[in-house]
């Protein structure tokens, strides 16, 4: 039993690790990560799919836009210019696109 327990709460904290919750803030004062969006998967270095629950968020680049900052793991800003981003990312119609496309990124997203 207390295997059964062990195995359900470490699913259950990768789960958490995966989930992406995202707010969208109005100030990059306020964001934790600033983001440029893409035209093209192949300049992203992150390929992001909306999901339409939290629950969704399973994975990396599959975000969910929360409407509170409370409820969202990361603040974002979008800025305008890629020099100006932390992570340049795409996003994409299939959630089978989401991901990192360049790994040494995920230090800044983290």
């Amino acid at each position: 039993m207390k295997r059964v327990v062990l195995t359900f709460l470490l699913f259950f904290a990768v789960l958490i690790t995966f989930a992406q919750p995202v707010f969208k803030v109005d100030s990059k004062n306020d964001a934790d990560v600033k983001i440029f969006v893409a035209n093209s998967k192949y300049d992203a270095d992150l390929v992001v799919y909306e999901v339409e629950t939290k629950y969704d968020a399973t994975k990396d680049g599959l975000w969910f836009f929360t409407n509170s900052k409370y409820d969202a793991k990361k603040k974002i800003f979008f800025v305008d210019s890629k020099y100006d981003a932390d992570i340049i990312v795409y996003f994409a119609n299939s959630k089978y696109d989401a991901g990192w496309r360049d790994q040494s990124k995920i230090g800044k997203w983290k």
